[in-house]
């Protein structure tokens, strides 16, 4: 909240009210709050879309209907919400931390999570989904872990129930989805015999299929196309590959600032568009395998470091607070790293291994082979910050054993 007030005090508010949302959620939300649908992701009038899943601008437009379309106490709404959504994010962390290595490292990776400087500085910085599936990624994890031991049907679909919400927010966030539930199967079947642990997990499949379910038939009729989750892949991946793309976000291209991309958007509609697109980047990433594999380095950095060249970047940094952020995103994914090392060859950590390791390594996959901006990271930075209080309670276990040690050595031997 003070990193709000600042930063909104050095802004003009004229331009807090409108810029912030004008990008595909926010232009979406106003089409929704004018009574116009689902639809126009570039604000302009370009028919329904399924560019994005219907939670996160439904719940902006809900604020542009309390507070008005394009204003500045609509901005603070949002702004509060996004705020409120990370700052949430806390609790499912501690106790899914709790879970896996005590108190001490619960309370570590929650405190960790509040001062981490991408968790203030994305939630004003970016009206769309993020904040909020940072929550729901660190409330997935908990209930993963807490799933585990729980034979309720209830549970299992309250578990399907959240995953359908979830999908419905963020729809990258799919990726995890066969791991950790296969890893609740898993432990399911170990328990008992027969056929019988099959059912609760289909049981939670069947809810979170359910939950989709109208958002599907939606698209299908709309569209007259098969649309689960959200329409843009295609797009996605061909701004991250073509010959125009150097190391960072190619933003001129995109529909939303490139006028002919948008006629051209316009012209063959939403669906056309996006298979197009999808088939340009895939014969430049079989013909371009090299660059491909420079340009995959490239955004494996700037996910985890934020910028492709994190040296040159840091020493050019005007102000001491980017360098702050470079650094601790360096720590952090260093922190992560060791956090899943020790995960895998702790005993007793073990067992959870699976559940908190496949986030790091797998949901940001996608923008290696597309596109990394700063905030695609966010979804999974509470888990980040859970497996890096893991490698520093490793840390402070070894050290305080090393000195346990030398203590014990002094006093067999005071007179060395």
């Amino acid at each position: 909240m003070g990193y709000a007030w600042e930063q909104q005090s050095t802004t003009p508010h004229w331009a807090l009210a409108s810029v912030p949302f004008l990008y595909e959620p926010g232009n979406i939300a106003h089409s929704l709050a004018i009574g116009k649908g689902f639809a126009s992701p570039f604000h302009e009038d370009t028919g329904p879309t399924a560019w994005d899943p219907p939670v996160y601008p439904l719940i902006v437009a809900g604020v542009f209907r309390v507070f008005g379309t394009f204003t500045f106490a609509a901005f603070v709404a949002a702004v509060a919400l996004n705020i409120l959504f990370s700052a949430l994010a806390c609790l499912p962390i501690f106790f899914a931390g709790k879970r896996i290595a005590g108190t001490g490292v619960a309370a570590g990776a929650a405190w960790l999570w509040a001062i981490f400087p991408n968790g203030f500085i994305i939630p004003y910085q970016w009206i769309w989904d993020t904040s909020l599936s940072a929550l729901l990624a660190a409330t997935i994890l908990w209930a993963t872990l807490g799933l585990d031991e729980s034979n309720r049907a209830r549970d299992w679909c309250g578990y399907g129930l959240l995953w359908g919400f979830a999908l419905m927010t963020n729809g990258t966030l799919a990726a995890l989805l066969p791991f950790l539930l296969g890893w609740l199967a898993y432990r399911v079947r170990a328990r008992e015999r027969g056929r019988a642990w099959l059912a609760r997990p289909a049981l939670a499949v069947g809810i979170l299929v359910l939950c989709c379910v109208p958002w599907t038939a939606r698209n299908y009729a709309v569209f007259h196309s098969f649309v689960p989750l959200r329409s843009v892949l295609g797009l996605q991946l061909w701004l991250g590959n073509n010959d125009q793309y150097q190391d960072h976000f190619p933003g001129w291209l995109h529909p939303i600032d490139n006028s002919v991309e948008r006629a051209k958007y316009v012209r063959m509609g939403e669906m056309a568009y996006m298979h197009e697109k999808r088939r340009e980047a895939v014969r430049w990433m079989a013909a371009h395998p090299w660059r491909e594999v420079q340009l995959f380095a490239q955004r494996f950095t700037a996910t985890w470091l934020g910028t492709p060249h994190p040296l040159r970047d840091f020493l050019s940094a005007h102000t001491f607070s980017i360098r702050g952020v470079f650094l601790c995103n360096l720590l952090a994914a260093a922190g992560a790293l060791a956090g899943i090392v020790i995960v895998f060859r702790d005993r007793k950590m073990r067992a959870y291994a699976i559940p908190v390791t496949v986030f790091p390594i797998l949901f940001p996959f996608a923008f290696y082979l597309s596109q990394a901006l700063f905030r695609y990271r966010y979804p999974i930075d509470p888990v980040v910050m859970l497996l890096t209080a893991i490698a520093a309670g490793a840390l402070r276990r070894r050290s305080s054993a090393g000195d346990r040690g030398g203590e014990s050595e002094e006093a067999e031997n005071p007179h060395p």
